[in-house]
């Protein structure tokens, strides 16, 4: 099939492309319903018909757009080499909203005494608020580009992701890699083999697809003959229809979503900066694309998902260039958007996120978080890389008290009472608490703090932490209560009032110290300690 200027709609690199952006999508979607109904043990008919229907449909939308811009750049330019931009769901935000702020929200729920499925149904109204939100904020922000690069320090934006891609992304995957060794290893080996040492395969077969096909091969063949360590079963063909139609219902969840955006805002920032930078890769690599107009349509797609129940945003893909290389021109980004959408629509999404094991889609997202940090360092000069090093730390201290803060593995009782212990200095376990709250606007700000410091910009230093001791002052960053609420710190008890006293007073001393060793010549000369 041809379409004008003899640009070809489908050439044999878009199977390439669409079985990696295909199961990149499948991967999220896998992780986002196993956190949820595995770490959370949220409903899982919830997770199926509510919120994928929603969230697939928001990727078939962008992907469409695309597929459609790209054609209009081909007919324009006459050029038939014109690859679709990659558009999917943000692997960052997904697992991040879901760890941070979806799986909280239902836990806060049950404890006010809702039922499971009414708290689920709560946290789903908050789910798609938070998207809407995210989704106005991206719409904004798309005709301002230029202004939200120059605002947001770039060793703080890639340090926050890269920490992100290191704990979120990459370990908690791996975990499950390792949950079944042999299966998970062979798995990650090929990903590994192909698109980290980029070695073809032979026949240049696809190593994202070999990587699942021979995986979810072997976990079969092991589970038949009781080789896995566990016990096996196969799932039943089970297919969650469900349509994403338009809702107000979001109206319900704002003013709980609210308590959130902390967590949420700055993981629409993160996708627009990122789109900004895919939208130059990809002029690099020929194909110039309008930036407000990839923009504007990641911003629908996020809108609309939500609009329709859907829980995570869409965002362009990174890998342009890379799908360039194999190959792919428009066709991928199409099936890949019409296999999407349709299957959360009808289904056979869901029935595939539980027939393929999580230990072999674990390892595209192990990749993606290899592909993040690498970039973090690669794209920051070379004397920024402590600062973005800095930034992974508060998204550390968030996976402590995602793990520390389940009933499953430490008692109501004990958390609570480990919460106000004092041994030496504040109670240890509410430190990283407040640590983890807001955990990637901290590390945003930290990482800009000290790539400022390191240009010896003093002032501009002084004035991220002047930022941070207002922000932890009022708990939108440090939060000192564990579901990360805002306040007003005269109102909270003793114990948890020096969280926000003590905190704001450190970044408000450390400010005055830095202003004072601005005034001399040794912080202008250049001093290398080793």
């Amino acid at each position: 099939m041809k379409t004008g200027h003899q640009t070809r709609l489908f050439v044999f690199g878009d199977i390439n492309g669409f079985f990696g952006l295909m199961f990149d999508n499948i991967a999220v979607l896998s992780f986002l319903a196993g956190i949820l109904i595995f770490v959370f043990q949220f409903p899982a008919d919830i997770v199926y018909k509510k919120m994928f229907p929603g969230t697939a449909f928001g990727v078939l939308f962008g992907d469409l757009a695309y597929t459609w811009m790209a054609y209009k750049l081909a007919k324009k330019n006459k050029n038939p080499n014109v690859t679709a931009m990659p558009l999917g769901l943000d692997t960052p935000s997904t697992i991040g909203i879901a760890l941070a702020v979806l799986g909280p929200a239902f836990i806060a729920m049950k404890a006010r005494g809702m039922d499971p499925h009414s708290a689920a149904m709560m946290t789903w109204y908050i789910g798609m608020a938070t998207m809407v939100m995210i989704g106005i904020l991206k719409l904004v922000l798309s005709f301002a580009g230029g202004w939200v690069q120059r605002i947001v320090p770039q060793a703080g934006l890639l340090g926050s992701i890269a920490g992100i891609a290191l704990v979120l992304i990459g370990f908690i995957p791996l975990v499950d890699i390792f949950g079944m060794p042999v299966v998970g290893m062979v798995a990650i080996g090929l990903i590994l083999y192909n698109l980290v040492a980029h070695i073809k395969l032979p026949f240049n077969l696809p190593g994202v697809f070999m990587s699942v096909l021979l995986g979810t091969v072997l976990y079969y063949i092991l589970g038949h003959y009781d080789l896995l360590g566990f016990v096996f079963s196969i799932p039943k063909p089970e297919f969650h229809f469900g349509l994403p139609i338009p809702t107000l219902g979001f109206m319900s969840g704002i003013h709980e979503a609210l308590r959130y955006l902390p967590i949420a805002i700055p993981f629409g920032l993160l996708t627009v900066v990122g789109g900004i930078n895919v939208t130059e890769s990809a002029r690099v690599a020929g194909d110039d694309y309008n930036t407000k107009n990839i923009l504007l349509v990641e911003a629908v797609a996020t809108l609309i998902a939500g609009v329709c129940g859907g829980v995570a945003q869409s965002t362009p893909y990174i890998g342009h260039p890379a799908y360039k290389k194999m190959g792919s021109k428009l066709g991928y980004t199409l099936l890949t958007g019409l296999f999407i959408g349709l299957g959360g629509m009808l289904g056979y999404v869901s029935f595939i996120v539980e027939l393929i094991p999580r230990a072999v889609l674990a390892p595209i997202l192990v990749f993606v978080a290899i592909d993040i940090m690498s970039q973090a360092f690669l794209a920051c000069p070379a004397k920024h890389a402590p600062a973005v090093a800095f930034a992974f730390f508060p998204t550390m201290a968030r996976l402590m008290q995602i793990k520390l803060s389940n009933t499953a593995v430490v008692a109501q009782e004990t958390f609570e009472k480990l919460m106000t212990t004092m041994v030496k200095g504040l109670p240890e376990l509410q430190v990283t608490v407040a640590l983890g709250n807001g955990f990637i606007l901290t590390a945003m700000l930290w990482g800009g703090m000290l790539a400022a410091l390191i240009d010896k910009k003093l002032r501009q230093c002084i004035t991220y932490l002047l930022i941070l001791a207002f922000f932890t002052f009022f708990g939108i960053i440090h939060s000192a209560m564990p579901d990360g609420n805002m306040y007003f710190p005269w109102m909270l008890n003793n114990t948890s009032r020096m969280i926000p006293y003590q905190f704001t007073t450190a970044y408000l001393v450390l400010a005055g110290l830095f202003l004072l060793l601005s005034f001399t010549k040794e912080s202008r000369e250049n001093f290398k300690p080793y």
